[in-house]
């Protein structure tokens, strides 16, 4: 059986450098499919898709909002084709009665342990339209190392700089911060892989720069302190979301190859002062992320918060405008107001105002969130300051021996010494 497994393009972030991390989802995905069906993978931000494709399935991937229009698009053209569709991740989960009026089925939830019975309902001719799990976890333990065998990695990396490879090492999240859906998707337990686990997966990852993409690491200090510890030895450099800020643990992850984290920094407060201060300290870098347009934000609080992070020298900034997705405690709220503007949902990429603020017009936001991009990065673009990031970690490895790049000729990973 063979399966065509596809990854929508979505328009990117204005004003960001445009790069392409390897997809996480789909990889995610593909383990939990029956090994005997065949998989081709397209990444259309990347690679054309070939809707002649010889195939018996059609499974879509979506992780963001933005995605839907493109995945629709897609959908229909194969389904004209007389091609079986099922859609799932992140955003078909999020939105799920509207996909369903584009698929043949929809997979709601995680898939370990659940996909099999998909198929087989597929070769059958008994496939359901719904598959329901969203509030039915599966075991932990059944999440197995993802399937990147099935990405293309020549088309991964920035101007020959490999990307980072994604992983991670737990879901849910027991935070529920405003406008954040992982709540919902995820649930509001933190369900922490076994370390064992973890570490095999990174071990098999060939690439030595990571991305661990849990929600947040700051959920459980032992376990932290037991996954950092068994980290060391592998000498991989990472990124993450926050970490939890505890001079111990920050040790720990500065020891086990923190490079830098995504911190939130949400006002000019003491406390976010010293949070990026105890980050530096331990030799981790800083990539800011800026909500704009929350309710306590006018024009001037966001002149002073950019002033701020300036002032406090982050390495990087990520700006982006306070976005109402659905099924997030944001969402509710202004639904309740009454102050959602559009559901537009290609406008639904965090760079466009697609609510009413409180404390300005929406013309004004979007003014402000060109302002602080323009006004952060004056001294030097985007571009420059990601690649002081990568300088930076080139000169760890090349420290601890473990520098390489990417031959796209070989298809392999070399070290230094090999060239």
């Amino acid at each position: 059986m063979k399966m065509e497994l596809i990854y929508p393009r979505w328009p990117k972030l204005d004003r960001q450098t445009e790069f392409h991390l390897p997809p996480h989802g789909p990889v995610v995905f593909a383990a939990a499919v029956p090994e005997e069906v065949e998989i081709n993978f397209t990444d259309e931000n990347l690679q054309p898709i070939d809707f002649d494709a010889s195939c018996d399935l059609v499974a879509i991937s979506t992780m963001l909002t933005s995605q839907l229009p493109r995945a629709f698009e897609i959908a229909r053209e194969f389904r004209e084709r007389g091609k079986t569709v099922i859609f799932g991740g992140i955003s078909t989960m999020l939105h799920a009665e509207e996909v369903a009026r584009h698929a043949d089925a929809v997979f709601l939830g995680e898939a370990e342990g659940r996909f099999g019975q998909v198929i087989e309902d597929f070769q059958r001719g008994e496939l359901k339209p719904v598959y329901d799990y969203m509030h039915n976890h599966p075991d932990i333990n059944l999440v197995g190392t993802a399937r990147r065998e099935i990405l293309d990695r020549e088309l991964y990396n920035y101007r020959g700089v490999q990307m980072l490879d994604l992983v991670h090492a737990s879901r849910g999240c027991k935070f529920n911060c405003f406008p954040c859906c992982t709540g919902y998707l995820g649930g509001k337990e933190f369900r922490p892989r076994p370390v064992e686990q973890v570490i095999a997966e990174m071990e098999a990852i060939q690439n030595n720069r990571l991305f661990i993409v849990d929600n947040s690491l700051a959920q459980d200090k032992e376990w932290l302190r037991e996954l950092f510890t068994a980290m060391i030895p592998l000498k991989k450099k990472w990124v993450s979301h926050p970490i939890l800020d505890d001079d111990e643990i920050l040790e720990l992850a500065a020891k086990a190859g923190a490079w830098y984290v995504y911190q939130a920094v949400f006002d000019t407060s003491d406390v976010i002062r010293r949070r990026i201060k105890r980050l530096k300290d331990h030799g981790i870098g800083i990539e800011g992320t800026i909500i704009l347009g929350t309710d306590d934000q006018d024009e001037d609080y966001i002149k002073r918060l950019v002033d701020f992070l300036m002032e406090v020298e982050l390495d990087v900034a990520e700006f982006t405008i306070m976005t109402p997705f659905p099924h997030s405690p944001i969402r509710a709220q202004m639904e309740k107001e009454g102050r959602i503007l559009s559901n537009d949902w290609l406008k639904y990429t965090a760079d466009k105002v697609v609510f009413q603020p409180k404390q300005m017009s929406p013309d004004k936001l979007q003014e402000m969130y060109y302002y602080a991009w323009d006004t952060f990065y004056a001294d030097g673009g985007h571009q420059l300051k990601m690649g002081e990031l990568f300088k930076n970690v080139i000169r760890r490895e090349m420290d601890d021996g473990t520098y390489h790049r990417y031959n796209p000729r070989k298809r392999r990973l070399f070290k230094k010494a090999d060239v």
